[in-house]
């Protein structure tokens, strides 16, 4: 057990609270004192259960406490201000993803943070899924290690082509969900996060983006004052290694399923969050990895991380700070802006902006 606790109160008790509730818990660097939420009823349950504060006032929760750590699971367009407000005080600041509503709004929240020297972090906790770690040591060290072997090396394998798909299926939205004012985006932004995290971090940052979205409006006019539902964007890496992702959230399509494949010379790697498949050129399978990872123990994994960072800097480094997100956060700006210009765009660019904020 850790004699150090880091004050730490909960912003937003949807499903993504009530999920940092329970992790939180279990991770000794952290003391819960507050939660908030707009639901007064649901937010004095969770308080009673939890033994701590309750507030139906974001405002109120950030004024009347002094903080290490606020973990903001609420959406962006409900607290943005609020995130503000807390980092002044020199809270540090857990935002579950997406980083922000579009890229401006990410690089004022990740400067903000920088000139009040706080940590500014956002939950990908898809990086520590084991299967994508495996695939992240190919591509760095050419080698996959198998339980019964032989090894599988990298020797002179090189992908030519990446392919990302994500079907969320249906499910409940919220209202503001479908605006694109409050939401800044659908399923690109929403659900399509965690794999482009991991395109970015393993790949580094697509030369050019050229991007298609719709969704169920049937009138053309419709369609712009909604978010999008699905969308295929495609990358470009360099001449020889190009990329896309296809993704639907979307009633009528089938069960949920996501995952990354990579094809290069006589081999093809797909992972998914539970497992990691190498098959030969014919298909064959060469070796598959399986893993039982939870999202409770990956996100315990981010949150020991965040916490050591603030206490031991020197000794932690922050594995997904609020500047690393905005590659992701230029991506995905720029995808849109595709959308919308009906031409190829340039994450390049976008990062530039944030040296102007």
């Amino acid at each position: 057990m850790s004699d150090v606790k880091l004050k730490t109160a909960i912003l937003g008790l949807d499903e993504g609270g009530r999920f940092l509730l329970d992790v939180v818990g279990q991770v000794d660097y952290y003391e819960l004192v507050a939660v908030a939420d707009k639901d007064p009823n649901l937010v004095e349950k969770v308080a009673a259960e939890h033994k701590c504060t309750f507030y139906d006032d974001y405002r109120q929760l950030i004024i009347q406490n002094q903080l290490d750590c606020l973990l903001v699971a609420e959406s962006i367009h409900s607290c943005d201000e609020y995130i503000r407000t807390a980092m002044k005080k020199k809270f540090n600041v857990l935002k579950m993803i997406p980083a922000a509503r579009n890229f401006e709004e990410a690089a004022e929240l990740v400067c903000l943070s920088e000139a009040e020297n706080v940590k500014f972090t956002v939950a990908t906790a898809g990086r520590f899924i084991r299967s994508y770690h495996a695939l992240r040591r190919f591509l760095q060290e050419g080698i996959i290690e198998t339980p019964k072997g032989p090894n599988i090396t990298k020797d002179q394998w090189e992908p030519f082509l990446l392919t990302a798909f994500c079907n969320v299926g249906d499910f409940p939205r919220h209202n503001w969900q479908t605006d694109p004012k409050l939401a800044g985006g659908g399923v690109l932004l929403h659900n399509c996060y965690r794999f482009i995290d991991q395109i970015v971090w393993n790949f580094g940052l697509p030369e050019q983006i050229y991007s298609l979205g719709t969704n169920q409006a049937h009138d053309k006019q419709q369609r712009l004052y909604l978010t999008e539902d699905t969308i295929v964007v495609t990358m470009k890496f360099s001449d020889t290694f190009i990329g896309n992702i296809i993704a639907s959230r979307r009633e009528g399509i089938g069960p949920r399923e996501e995952f990354l494949r990579l094809y290069g010379k006589d081999r093809i790697l797909t992972v998914s969050s539970s497992q990691l498949t190498v098959s030969d050129g014919g298909g064959q399978i060469c070796a598959e990895l399986k893993y039982e990872d939870s999202e409770s123990g990956c996100m315990k994994e981010l949150l020991r991380n965040f916490a050591l960072s603030i206490l031991s800097p020197d000794d932690n480094k922050l594995f997904s700070s609020g500047r690393e997100n905005l590659k992701n956060m230029a991506v995905i700006e720029s995808a849109y802006l595709s959308a919308k210009t009906g031409f190829p765009e340039e994450p390049g660019r976008i990062m530039q902006m944030a040296a102007s904020i």
